[in-house]
């Protein structure tokens, strides 16, 4: 899908004679390309991760099939034990964001309001 919404904004910017819009267009299509990166590397480390924590990711996929990818990102980086503010330049979201998704994943877990996601994650 960023594939083809880049080829769009090119599209787009070859058609455009005004320097600024076509400036933009460009700064657009650098973030969709810097996208498409962290898409490739996330895999990459996700084969990395689950050779270090004992097929981690294998095991919650199976356990909990509800939990989207980007609930998968998330479970890794807090079995890493790494705060909401140091997840936060890794899936480029706010704080508040980043609090919002562990709440919503401890209710796609069914998590008690006393059990620590952290600690159940390292149970998994």
């Amino acid at each position: 899908m960023l594939q083809i919404i880049k080829n769009d904004i090119q599209k787009i910017s070859k058609l455009s004679t005004e320097p600024p819009v076509v400036k933009e267009l460009k700064k657009v299509i650098k973030k969709v390309s810097a996208d498409e990166h962290l898409d490739k590397d996330w895999e990459q480390f996700a084969q990395y991760f689950d050779q270090v924590h004992g097929q981690f990711l294998q095991r919650l996929r199976a356990k909990f099939p509800q939990l989207s990818p980007k609930d998968h990102r998330l479970c890794a980086y807090l079995r890493m034990n790494l705060s909401s503010k140091e997840i936060v330049p890794l899936i480029s979201i706010s704080v508040r964001s980043v609090e919002v998704a562990r709440y919503r994943l401890r209710k796609k877990l069914e998590l008690e309001g006393e059990m620590n996601l952290v600690e159940f994650l390292m149970n998994v």
